[in-house]
């Protein structure tokens, strides 16, 4: 296919690291977009601040860059302004489960008709590195140079427990499987979130040396900790420590938002 038929050229080079993972995860967008034979006038993708938050910038669709954890917030209202066009929301841990956390786990629970890609690194890496909701326990930040004390959200259970529809999570080396998932995501009705790993080696790898410090060992570093879903429920806590659990989560078909908004309007009128 032809990536540069989505991109705002004009726009490039991007500001992304080297080795970073965050251009595997849009060229699966994109892919997935071509394949669907989506029109880009009918295509709203939204973002708010962080490393992923520069996406809309190099896409040629109707585009937001909003403010720190709220581009969720500005989808709901899109979405239902217009609920025919696909609206799209790139969001990174930070943005979506710090500052924007009540607006993920509100949406989860309306189940409002919006498509939501994660771009997991585990850490803020274009604010200097600090400490994530996702950074795990123990691993090292600028924040928190001797380890981190808290436990991490799992942003993948957080969605299936708030009342998503469909959510799953890859990795950046697991290419294929992303496309697979961001295509499911897209086609299904409701609120669906596609969580995927990403690879940082500015901040995350400089502070946490066994994933690697270069894009490349990150990646492999996926590889060799991937664990598939099914494979994880026979598994001790002890054996899953450190492990990337992926698969789908949750694929469930309930009413969505605008349908029961619809209900509540006609009863209004009894």
């Amino acid at each position: 296919m032809d990536y540069l038929q989505y991109l705002r050229k004009d726009k490039m080079p991007h500001i992304w690291c080297d080795g970073c993972g965050h251009g595997i995860i849009l060229k699966s967008i994109l892919r997935t977009i071509d394949t669907l034979g989506w029109e880009k006038d009918n295509i709203a993708l939204i973002s708010g601040i962080g490393c992923s938050g520069r996406t809309p910038g190099y896409v040629d669709f109707n585009t937001l860059h909003t403010t720190h954890g709220r581009a969720i917030a500005f989808a709901t209202g899109l979405k239902l302004a217009n609920p025919k066009l696909h609206v799209i929301v790139v969001t990174g841990d930070g943005d979506a489960t710090a500052i924007g956390g009540n607006h993920f786990i509100h949406a989860a629970r309306r189940n409002l008709d919006i498509n939501v890609i994660v771009f997991n690194n585990r850490i803020y890496g274009m604010t200097g590195g600090q400490c994530s909701p996702t950074t795990p326990t123990l691993k090292k930040s600028t924040t928190t140079p001797y380890g981190n004390p808290d436990s991490a959200f799992d942003i993948s259970r957080l969605a299936e427990a708030a009342g998503a529809s469909y959510v799953a999570r890859t990795t950046t080396f697991h290419v294929a499987k992303m496309d697979q998932y961001i295509k499911a995501c897209f086609l299904k009705k409701g609120f669906s979130v596609v969580e995927a790993y990403s690879n940082c080696p500015t901040s995350y790898g400089k502070m946490n040396k066994e994933t690697g410090r270069r894009g490349v060992d990150m990646l492999l570093y996926q590889k060799d900790n991937m664990v598939p879903i099914e494979k994880a429920k026979d598994m001790s806590d002890e054996e899953l420590q450190g492990k990337l659990v992926t698969g789908v989560f949750v694929d469930r078909n309930i009413p969505d938002y605008t349908e029961n908004y619809s209900i509540v309007k006609q009863n209004s009128k009894k």
